[in-house]
C-alpha cells in the first residue's frame, strides 16, 4: 500500500506552514512504517493526474488531501471509480464544508494523521456533472454564482466562512436573482425562471450553509432543491431559513425532490458550481454515481452508525 499526501500550497491553512506540515507527515508515516510520498500541487486539477498515475502502479493507494473543498474535489476526480484507491481530507482550507456533515466536533479527528493512516474505508456516492465529479454539492443559478465567487470575498480581512458567502450573495443579488432554465428530474419537467437549483450529496457548503440536512452520501440518491423566482426582498427574508435547511417551511417557494438524475438546459451560458469550482456551459446533468469513490474515515467516527 502507498500513501500519497497531496498538498495544496495556496490553501488557507497551508500558507506559511509547509515545513511543519511536511515534518508532521514524515513523523506520522514513518511511525507506521508506511510507504509514502508528499506531492505539492502546481496547478488546478494537477492532483487528478498524479493520483491516476499512482493508481496505475500501486496495489492499494490511499490519498490525503491537504487543503479545502477544492483540493478534495480534485482528489475525488482522480480517484473516481478506482477500486484500489481511497481518499480523505486533512482539513486546512477556507471552508472544509464537506467534512462538516460528519459533525463539526469531529473535524479535528481528520487532523489526526495516525488515525487517518489506520482509518477505515467506506464507499461514498459522487455526482457526475458532464464528466466531472462532485462529492459534495453542485448547483446552478444565483447559488452557483455566489458559490464560485465566495472565495474571493473570504480572502478579505474580517470576512470569512458564512460571512464571505453572505457578501458574495449581496454582490450577486445586485446583478439579478433569476434565470430561465429547462429542468427535468424523472417525471418533473420545468421550463421557467428559477432562483437556483442544487443537487446535494453532502450537507454543507458556502462556509456553513446547509440546504438539505437529510442528504446521505452513500444512499445512491441525490437530494434536489429548486427555489422558485423570488424578489430581492423575499430572497433576503428566506436566505437564513435556506441556510438552515428549513425548506419544508416554504413549499410554495422551495421544491424538494429525491432522485438520481437532474438535466438542466438554458439558452445562454450559465455557471455550474461543482464543490465550489466553476464550469460554464448551456447544458448540464447532475447524476448520482453510487459508490463512486472510496473514502477514509477515522475509526472512531460513528456518523454512519447513527444514520442506520
Amino acid at each position: 500500500m502507498k500513501h500519497l499526501f497531496i498538498i495544496n500550497p495556496v490553501a488557507g491553512g497551508v500558507k506559511g506552514h509547509m515545513p511543519e506540515i511536511e515534518n508532521d507527515i514524515r513523523i506520522a508515516a514513518e511511525s507506521t512504517d508506511a510507504v509514502y510520498e508528499i506531492y505539492i500541487t502546481k496547478a488546478p486539477m494537477d492532483a487528478c493526474q498524479k493520483i491516476r498515475e499512482e493508481a496505475e502502479s500501486a496495489d492499494l493507494l490511499r490519498v490525503y488531501a491537504y487543503g479545502g473543498d477544492g483540493t478534495l474535489n480534485e482528489c475525488a476526480n482522480g480517484a473516481a471509480n478506482r477500486a484500489n484507491t481511497a481518499i480523505t481530507q486533512y482539513p486546512c482550507g477556507t471552508g472544509n464544508d464537506f467534512l462538516k456533515m460528519f459533525g463539526k466536533d469531529n473535524i479535528g479527528k481528520f487532523r489526526d494523521l495516525k488515525a487517518l493512516i489506520n482509518g477505515v474505508v467506506r464507499p461514498l456516492d459522487l455526482i457526475d456533472c458532464n464528466g466531472r465529479y462532485g462529492i459534495n454539492i453542485c448547483s446552478v443559478g444565483i447559488d452557483a454564482r455566489i458559490g464560485t465567487s465566495v472565495h474571493k470575498y473570504s480572502r478579505i480581512p474580517l470576512i470569512g466562512g458564512a460571512t464571505g458567502y453572505v457578501t458574495a450573495l449581496i454582490v450577486n443579488v445586485i446583478k439579478g436573482v433569476t434565470q430561465r432554465f429547462r429542468i427535468t428530474i424523472g417525471d418533473l419537467a420545468l421550463d421557467k425562471e428559477i432562483t437556483l437549483a442544487c443537487a446535494c450529496n453532502g450537507r454543507f457548503y458556502g462556509g456553513g450553509f446547509n440546504p438539505v440536512p437529510d442528504a446521505i452520501p452513500d444512499d445512491g440518491i441525490l437530494e434536489y432543491l429548486i427555489v422558485e423566482p423570488v424578489s430581492r426582498l423575499k430572497l433576503a427574508q428566506i436566505v437564513s431559513r435556506y441556510s438552515k435547511g428549513q425548506y419544508r417551511e416554504f413549499p410554495d417557494i422551495m421544491k424538494h425532490v429525491r432522485g438520481t438524475c437532474m438535466d438542466i438546459e438554458a439558452d445562454s451560458e450559465f455557471v455550474v458550481n461543482i464543490d465550489g469550482e466553476a464550469v460554464y456551459t448551456r447544458k448540464t446533468q447532475f447524476k448520482v454515481v453510487p459508490n463512486g469513490v472510496n473514502f477514509i474515515f477515522p475509526s472512531d467516527l460513528h456518523f454512519f452508525d447513527a444514520e442506520t
